[in-house]
């Protein structure tokens, strides 16, 4: 039998437990159920649906603190080509004629412009942020749920894309601002709610912010309605997270780079060999 030094001995129990978890991680995986991949390459275009909150305004010192941004840098620093990123939110908009703030709202509403917005750019990321200013407004949520329903089902079918949905985030400033002077925390819990119920429905993925923020106040700029800059970090990061987690292409550059290292390379080689276990020879393998 050959002898190992003290210092090979060392480094290769290091190596062998860094690598238990993986091994373990795949036999587990042989008894789950195979995760779905709803992107197995990068993304070349990413559009964004929504309102002030992605627009952007005077609660940002500039454009790179809006939490889409922060999200397409996120995206990018991950691929080996930088996606497309286009902006489509506009301050004070409401999901459609139907809201009750439409009369005050900025036009044209979403429902009016996704067409040209959304499906016209043919994107293959496309996040749609809709529900804040309706639930502050009084939207009847099964009517806001028909509405939003719509703007998916015609995005999905004419573009195939990678849906995800951001749900409605923290914020306190729910009486002021009429006609958006309606809302409650009450009302965000049931609208989260018709938004999990669309994604779920739909086979989109949830960016579930309010659960992110952690009801932070500290998280909300002085106006009461707006993350402010260290809220947009986390908006963005947990955008981020739900795709990673459910889109391979994000991975391509990473594993790519991975691959071809020395350390890639020696611990594949030891993985996929027999080692015979420490201490042990053949005389007592024979008692």
């Amino acid at each position: 039998m050959k002898t190992v030094s003290a210092m090979g001995l060392t480094v290769w129990i290091a190596v062998a437990t860094f690598l238990c978890p993986v091994a373990q991680g795949e036999n587990e995986g042989a008894m789950s159920m195979e995760r779905k991949d709803y992107s197995a390459k990068p993304f070349k275009r990413m559009v964004i649906l929504g309102e002030s909150t992605v627009q952007g305004g005077g609660w940002v010192s500039d454009h790179s603190e809006r939490y889409a941004d922060i999200l397409v840098e996120l995206i990018n620093s991950y691929q080996e080509e930088p996606m497309e990123y286009i902006n489509k939110g506009i301050g004070a908009s409401v999901i459609s004629p139907k809201s009750p703030g439409y009369e005050a709202s900025s036009k044209p509403s979403a429902i009016e412009r996704y067409k040209e917005a959304v499906i016209a750019q043919t994107p293959d990321l496309f996040v749609l942020a809709y529900g804040l200013n309706d639930m502050r407004a009084g939207m009847d949520p099964d009517a806001f749920k028909d509405e939003m329903a719509k703007i998916i089902r015609d995005v999905k079918a004419a573009c195939h894309p990678v849906i995800v949905l951001v749900n409605v985030y923290h914020m306190t400033g729910f009486t002021s601002y009429p006609p958006f002077d309606k809302g409650s925390l009450n009302d965000t819990n049931v609208y989260n709610g018709i938004i999990r119920e669309l994604a779920e429905e739909n086979d989109c993925l949830l960016a579930d912010v309010w659960e992110a923020e952690g009801q932070a106040d500290w998280l909300i700029n002085p106006d009461g309605v707006h993350a402010n800059a260290l809220g947009n970090r986390l908006i963005a990061n947990r955008i981020f997270e739900v795709l990673a987690q459910n889109c391979s292409g994000l991975s391509v550059k990473t594993q790519k780079r991975d691959a071809d290292t020395k350390w890639a390379r020696d611990t594949t080689r030891i993985r996929y060999q027999k080692v015979e276990p420490v201490g042990e020879n053949k005389k007592d393998r024979a008692k």
